[in-house]
Formats: structure tokens, C-alpha cells, sequence
């Protein structure tokens, strides 16, 4: 079976911002290892920070992908970068995808005697697999105790062991790290992998396995943290996803009255040791799915108060968004529904009537709920996988003048999906808004396509938006676009105060100023590399005189090769000392 047409386009849908540029990142690093399809299905392993490389698994059938997933622990919106580099790899250079038997056709090599041995060799390179294929085996052998079956596995089967003692080394490692000079937390991504293994466990209904891993991660860390907390570690973090792992784990599990005291026990006294609150743990406990107004509310009867009986607390989002995941999961959608739009969850209630192919409803309702870039741009994202292409251009054309933090973002996603719909002039005005909030050239150059016999008109009006930014990080953007338009004065101005830490990018404007405004060169370069040579760090000594070649070609390009001579002498006399300066002086050709 051939792959799906992938487009970067659809990657970009699939995407936030930086997942995709960091995906690309990666794919360009070379971290994507081989590609293999096995019939209607891909897998990569991209090589990412830890010590394994993560593996990524792409299923599709023949109207297109199907499901896609990754063993990193990223869990927001959209694909992770693991997954977008090996989609550029599909997209970019099919060609390297290799062809390998689908598992069918490999046991269809093989006799029974054969697969016997395939299996018992197996069991011995993986342990753990008997237990998979006893179940199995039960199952397919036994369908009248299939239910009993998977009730007893579904109560607590995880051994707690391995689980303490990862959390364990864990900290230990971070101590050992803190004491070799390590600024950087080496605790919390490791911990976090930890706590996605029982979010996963969750995610299949094994919420009792889930609850058993983060008991384990949980006093673990209660019982070391002082270790750790000596070096200034903070729990912040790990806090924040232990409660909604706890939230979606108690939520997802069958617990008795007895289980849920015996855990309340518990988080009461890790919050009094850890100093921790885990108070929306608690309260999900307490509520269940048996909560009065939650009931009312998940039956269609929404009223002011939403879900909650009394005062609605700070974590009341977090708890819905917790609740949605889990009704989403088990396919509750008319439910899902009701309870996004009682607790003001509008993001979620606008893309989940667009998934489920409501479309005109959620563009109804769009009108007069929703309030932020951010909610128009998960509709429009949410419309645009469902063919609607034109409603989709039209929410995400209004979410441009919406409050928001994304307006970058969903320019350049509204000017792409605009030219695909093959409309320039949305096009133009999209990529025009995200250039006000964060100028870039190649956005810059693509106006300038874009804008046709208009564009004298447009590049002035972009020239005042790069002359007014102030925001830190665009200085390359700002002298690529004034360089590029013979605007000297302009990218002097950018750069004649930048610390030398730019000095690439000084050193570009300086070669092209050296024509219009030697002066400028030479005064600026002189006092960067006298700056270096005063201080006497011989390690620096290079930079000088590289700072010292544009004051040299200055000077002759604007005829005072005398002056030049004069000031290098000077220069000779006043550092003569500085041996190691000196001979970079004569091996550098400084005449």
C-alpha cells in the first residue's frame, strides 16, 4: 500500500508553532532514523534528549492517516516534534521510506512449529511477554470468563517496585549532578516520563494500575525530596502534573469507599511532608462522577454555577479539562459537550462540535462566544481537517483581531491555508498581522511576492513596523530587511550599541556600510577592539583583530591608508607587551 499524500501544509495544521520548528529542527539534524512502512502502517525512531530514541508509529488507510503516536510524554495541542520530523521525512523524501513484510505476511513464512519457536524465543529475550500471551491465549480460548477476567486485571496488577526505585535513582542522579555544578533541574523531565507511564495507564481505563504507579512516584518523593531540596530543587512542577495524573487516574478508576479513604489518608499527609497542595486531587476524589450538580449538568441542565454546588475554586478549569479528556475518551460526546459549555471551556466546546462534523453549529456559536486568538485558531485548525476549508479561513481571519498570544502563529497558518484556497489578498493581510508582532525576512520576502504592483505601498507601511519594534530577538530579521534594501543608516542603527556577542552580524553591516559611512566602521570597530586589548585576556586577542581588519579596510576604502599606519603604530607601542597580540598582528597580514 502506498503512503498518504502528506503536505507541509497539513503538518503545519496538525502542529502548533513550536513543535513544527523544532520537529524541523530535528529532521534537518538528521535525528530521524530509518523509516520503515509495513502495509498501512510507518515507524521511526527519532533520536531526542534521552538515551533511547523515541519511536513513532504512523497508521493510515486508504483515505489517509488514521491514528499517529509517539512514546515521548508530550501532551499538548497538536503533533509532537518527533512526530513532525518524521513527517517531513514522508514529506520531503518518500523515496527513503523502506518497504518491510507486514507482521501477517512474516507468519505466514512460518509453520506451527516454527511460530511455537518464534514465541518461546521471545518469552525468553522478553519475560514480561508470558503474561500478555496468557491473557491472550484465555481470552481467545475462554470468551465466557472474558468479563471476569479483565476485572480482576483491571484491580491493581502493577508491581509498585520497579516504580520506587526509578523515582529513587532519579534523585539520586539530580544529587549527584547538583554536586558536579549542573545548573540546569535534571530532575523534573525525568520524574514527568515517570508520571506519563501512569497517565498512560489511565488512558487504556487501567486507572487502578494508574493510581498504584503514582502512590509509588508520589511517597517516593515525599521521603527524599529533602535530598534534592538542598540544592534548591522545587516541586513545584512535578506537583502541578502529579495532581492531574492523580485526578485522571481517580477518575478513571472503580474505587470503593474504603480505597478512596485509604488514598485521602495518604494525600493528606504528603501534602503536610512535601509541603504540597493537593487539593484538586482531593476534590475529585470527593466528587467522583456521583457529584449532584455534575450529574445535572453531564443530563443537559446547565445552570450559572456550572458543575459546582458552592464557591467555584481556582482549579475548576483544570478539573474540567481533566473530566473532558476522560468523556472524550470513553466517546461521550453529547455529554462532553454540556459540561464544556457550563464550565466556559469555549475552546473545547467550539472544536469538539467541529470534530464531530457540526459544523455550522460550531460556527453559530462561534459568533457569540468565542473571546481569543487562541480559541479561533483551534476552531479554524479543527475546520480545516474536516474539508471545511473556507469556514475554516474565515474563523481564523476573524481570531486575527481577537485578544490573544498566538498572533504570530496563526498569521502564517491563515496566510497558508488563504494561497491554498488561492486567496493572495487574505494571504497578504494574514502574514501582514503576524509581521507586527514578530518581524522576519522570509515573511518579508513572501509580502513582497505576494503584494505584486502594489507593493511600494506595502513595503512602506512594513518599514514603519521594523523601525518601531522594539521586541528583543529580531535584530538579524531587522538588518536582513533594511540590508536588503540599501537601507544602511537603518541597520547601523540596529547594530552600533549590540554587544559584540552579534559579531557576525555587526561584521555584515559593516561590510556593507563600508562604502556609504567608512567613519561609522572604523569608530565602531576601533572601540570594540581596543575594549578587547585593554583588558589583556589573550583568549579574546582573535576577536580584535578580526574588529581591527574592518577598521583597516575602512580606512582604505575611504583613502587614509596614512591614518591607518599611524593608528596601527600606536597600537604596536601601546601593546608591544602582548606577545601572543602581536604575532596575531604579523600573521594576520595587519599592514
Amino acid at each position: 500500500m502506498s503512503i498518504p499524500q502528506i503536505s507541509e501544509f497539513t503538518i503545519r495544521r496538525h502542529a502548533n508553532a513550536k513543535s513544527f520548528q523544532r520537529g524541523e529542527a530535528y529532521y534537518e539534524a538528521g535525528a530521524v532514523n530509518a523509516v520503515t512502512q509495513r502495509g498501512d502502517l510507518l515507524q521511526a525512531d527519532v533520536v531526542g534528549t534521552q538515551g533511547r530514541p523515541y519511536h513513532v508509529n504512523l497508521s493510515f488507510d486508504g483515505s489517509g492517516l488514521t491514528s499517529v503516536n509517539c512514546t515521548c510524554a508530550y501532551n499538548l495541542e497538536g503533533w509532537c516534534k518527533h512526530v513532525v520530523a518524521t513527517m517531513l521525512v514522508c514529506a520531503r523524501h518518500s523515496e527513503n521510506i523502506e518497504q518491510r513484510p507486514t507482521l501477517e505476511q512474516l507468519l505466514d513464512r512460518l509453520d506451527h512449529i516454527q511460530t511455537q519457536r518464534l514465541l518461546q524465543g521471545l518469552v525468553a529475550e522478553y519475560p514480561p511477554l508470558i503474561e500478555a500471551i496468557d491473557r491472550h491465549v484465555s481470552w481467545m480460548t475462554n470468551p465466557a470468563v472474558q468479563e471476569k477476567t479483565i476485572k480482576a486485571v483491571r484491580r491493581s496488577t502493577v508491581d509498585q517496585v520497579p516504580f520506587r526505585g526509578q523515582v529513587r535513582q532519579i534523585l539520586r542522579d539530580a544529587v549527584r549532578y547538583f554536586e558536579e555544578g549542573c545548573e540546569e533541574d535534571p530532575i523534573a523531565e525525568e520524574l514527568l516520563s515517570v508520571v506519563q507511564t501512569a497517565v498512560d495507564f489511565s488512558e487504556r481505563g487501567e486507572g487502578e494500575n494508574a493510581i498504584a504507579i503514582l502512590e509509588a512516584i508520589t511517597s517516593i518523593c515525599v521521603e527524599n525530596w529533602d535530598d534534592v531540596a538542598e540544592y534548591g530543587a522545587e516541586n513545584d512542577e512535578i506537583v502541578g502534573e502529579l495532581n492531574n495524573a492523580w485526578c485522571e487516574a481517580i477518575l478513571s478508576a472503580e474505587l470503593t469507599p474504603e480505597e478512596k479513604v485509604d488514598i485521602q489518608i495518604n494525600l493528606e499527609a504528603w501534602q503536610d511532608e512535601w509541603n504540597a497542595d493537593f487539593g484538586i486531587v482531593m476534590e475529585a476524589l470527593r466528587q467522583g462522577w456521583d457529584y449532584p450538580p455534575l450529574v445535572q449538568v453531564l443530563q443537559g441542565n446547565i445552570t450559572e454555577r456550572g458543575a459546582w454546588e458552592e464557591d467555584v475554586p481556582d482549579y475548576a478549569d483544570d478539573l474540567a479539562l481533566i473530566r473532558l479528556k476522560i468523556l472524550e475518551r470513553q466517546e461521550r460526546y453529547q455529554e462532553y459537550l454540556y459540561l464544556a459549555k457550563a464550565e466556559g471551556q469555549t475552546q473545547q466546546y467550539l472544536t469538539m462540535l467541529g470534530r464531530l462534523g457540526r459544523v455550522e453549529e460550531a460556527i453559530d456559536a462561534a459568533q457569540t462566544q468565542m473571546n481569543s486568538m487562541e480559541e479561533a485558531f483551534a476552531l479554524a485548525k479543527t475546520l480545516s481537517v474536516q474539508g471545511a476549508l473556507q469556514q475554516a479561513l474565515d474563523i481564523a481571519q476573524s481570531g486575527l483581531n481577537l485578544p490573544g498570544n498566538c498572533q504570530y502563529e496563526l498569521g502564517i497558518w491563515t496566510s497558508d491555508l488563504a494561497l491554498e484556497w488561492g486567496n493572495s489578498e487574505a494571504a497578504l493581510l494574514a502574514i501582514k498581522a503576524a509581521f507586527q508582532i514578530k518581524p522576519c525576512f522570509v515573511d518579508y520576502q513572501k509580502m513582497a511576492e505576494l503584494a505584486g504592483e502594489n507593493w511600494e505601498t506595502v513595503k512602506t507601511d512594513l518599514l514603519k513596523i521594523v523601525r518601531s519594534y522594539s521586541g528583543w530577538g529580531t535584530e538579524s530579521a531587522k538588518v536582513d530587511i533594511f540590508l536588503s534594501e540599501g537601507l544602511i543608516d537603518d541597520a547601523i542603527a540596529i547594530v552600533s550599541e549590540l554587544s559584540s556577542y552579534y559579531s557576525e552580524l555587526i561584521h555584515r553591516v559593516m561590510d556593507a556600510a563600508i562604502s556609504d559611512n567608512p567613519s561609522w566602521v572604523i569608530t565602531n570597530s576601533r572601540r570594540r577592539a581596543e575594549k578587547i586589548m585593554d583588558a589583556g585576556k589573550a583568549e579574546y586577542y582573535y576577536y580584535a583583530v578580526e574588529w581591527l581588519k574592518k577598521a583597516r579596510n575602512a580606512y582604505l576604502e575611504s583613502g587614509k591608508k596614512a591614518d591607518w599606519l599611524s593608528y596601527r603604530e600606536n597600537l604596536m607601542q601601546t601593546h608591544a607587551r602582548k606577545r601572543k597580540l602581536m604575532g596575531m598582528f604579523k600573521q594576520r597580514g595587519m599592514d
